[in-house]
């Protein structure tokens, strides 16, 4: 890997050289990062990938043999949650059976979790799926649907002592 702009330079660089990068480089343009033509140039895997692999920091709340679950770090609402299947698929609909009913059972498992933990009255359940290459749910807390309308702001650092806080909560 190698970036000039003080950014990416040797083989582990930090989620925020690496985010320092993709903003340089015109990665981050609107409400969401384009995350997609980053990922020939700069990764063989998906960040999702680094994350579960351990080679990025998350704030994790559940992991078992097909699944990964960690707070988003750019929350919509807090306790934004993502899973992730253990399996590198860039579409859900692709995964095999058997990993696409362990994305669904853990992120029925952690819905509950939040509902009884945080309170929400709803847990909103979206798959987008266009920004990063790898399949994924997204787990949004929520009481009322306003709340759904808030945009992340990517280009802000991120508030790590209420992830913190979040994930001492919800794991």
């Amino acid at each position: 890997m190698q970036y000039t702009g003080n950014g990416i330079e040797g083989s582990n660089p930090s989620l925020s050289a690496i985010k320092k990068a993709l903003i340089d480089l015109g990665f981050f343009n609107g409400p969401a990062p384009y995350f997609l033509p980053c990922y020939t140039e700069f990764m063989s895997e998906t960040l999702f990938t680094r994350i579960i692999n351990g080679e990025i920091p998350s704030y994790k709340l559940y992991e078992d043999d097909k699944t990964f679950a960690f707070l988003d770090i750019h929350p919509v609402q807090p306790g934004h949650i993502l899973i992730v299947p253990k399996n590198p698929v860039e579409f859900v609909w692709d995964l095999p059976d058997d990993d696409y009913v362990a994305v669904m059972m853990t992120t029925k498992k952690l819905a509950l979790r939040i509902r009884e933990r945080l309170g929400s009255t709803y847990v909103h359940e979206r798959i987008i799926g266009v920004h990063v290459p790898h399949a994924h749910v997204q787990l949004i807390p929520f009481n009322h649907p306003d709340e759904l309308q808030v945009q992340a702001d990517f280009s802000a650092e991120p508030d790590h002592s209420a992830l913190q806080e979040m994930a001492s909560k919800l794991a």
